[in-house]
């Protein structure tokens, strides 16, 4: 494996690279979710690359980027393990030089959701990862399902700007218990964490009443809320929206669903969702 701390490293092992090349954009302090892309890409590419970068764009004034976990020895190991080629780890300098003021923004699909609560986030988020596909040229680009909007904001970006590579969705990898992994829960406390099962719980109750034949986005958002009970310390959204655009359904699901919630568990935010109307793996133990 080769690891490359300068864009020039990057671009001089990349053009060492001959074939398809599957690509895992990561903040690092990784964990079994970011392991089964990496396989995925080794599995389905000659060639697997990773990044590995807390992007200081992507993060508000009052979130957590000054205590996001940091573990680039053990990522190293993992990507290893994982059979990944080559590690690109860049610094802020790097990839935000003096001067910069180049921004890609995916303006409709970033407002809803987690946009209305972290103004500018998917614009940070869009500009980083054009920015790795232009360094990295990968053939594929692996990312989890967890991230539902961001997966919606860069498979948008991907198609509007005619970037030559395919965006592939992986599904939510999950703990025993059924909550959703993530570096950030290793913020969470014991008892923070069995509070979080909350919302793995809640958004298998909407599935087994989606299964049931319930299509009032209204009352299943209802169900959604209230299933979160007093666990959660803030609720910043529990809603059923269209999987295709992020825009809310006026009455009942008459097309392919995406039920999301995101809050607070103590100090620590906290993301899942699932899928309604077309086929993918339940938030269930």
């Amino acid at each position: 494996m080769k690891t490359a701390n300068s864009i020039d490293a990057l671009r001089k092992a990349r053009a060492k690279l001959r074939g398809s090349v599957g690509f895992v954009p990561t903040m690092g302090a990784l964990h079994e979710g970011h392991v089964s892309l990496m396989r995925r890409a080794v599995k389905e590419n000659k060639h697997a690359a990773v990044s590995i970068f807390v992007n200081p764009s992507q993060f508000g004034p009052s979130e957590d980027l000054a205590k996001y976990p940091r573990t680039l020895k053990q990522d190293f190991a993992l990507c290893k393990k994982a059979g990944v080629d080559l590690v690109f780890t860049p610094t802020s300098e790097m990839m935000y030089p003096s001067g910069f003021d180049s921004w890609v923004e995916v303006v409709e699909l970033s407002k809803p959701l987690c946009g209305e609560f972290r103004p500018g986030h998917f614009k940070g988020v869009a500009t980083i990862v054009c920015k790795l596909f232009n360094l990295v040229q990968p053939t594929r680009a692996y990312f989890g399902r967890k991230d539902a909007q961001q997966l919606a904001v860069l498979t948008r970006m991907v198609a509007d700007l005619n970037m030559p590579l395919e965006i592939v969705p992986c599904e939510t990898v999950r703990e025993s218990d059924g909550l959703a992994m993530s570096s950030r829960n290793r913020y969470l406390s014991p008892a923070e964490r069995e509070r979080a099962l909350c919302i793995s719980r809640a958004l298998r109750e909407v599935e087994r009443l989606y299964a049931k034949g319930e299509r009032d986005a209204g009352h299943l958002t209802s169900v959604l809320e209230a299933a979160l009970g007093a666990e959660m310390d803030e609720v910043q959204y529990a809603d059923i929206r269209k999987l295709s655009d992020l825009s809310e359904f006026s009455d009942k699901i008459n097309a392919p669903a995406l039920a999301a919630v995101a809050g607070y568990v103590g100090s620590t935010r906290l993301i899942d969702n699932v899928v309604l109307g077309q086929s993918g793996k339940a938030a269930r133990k």
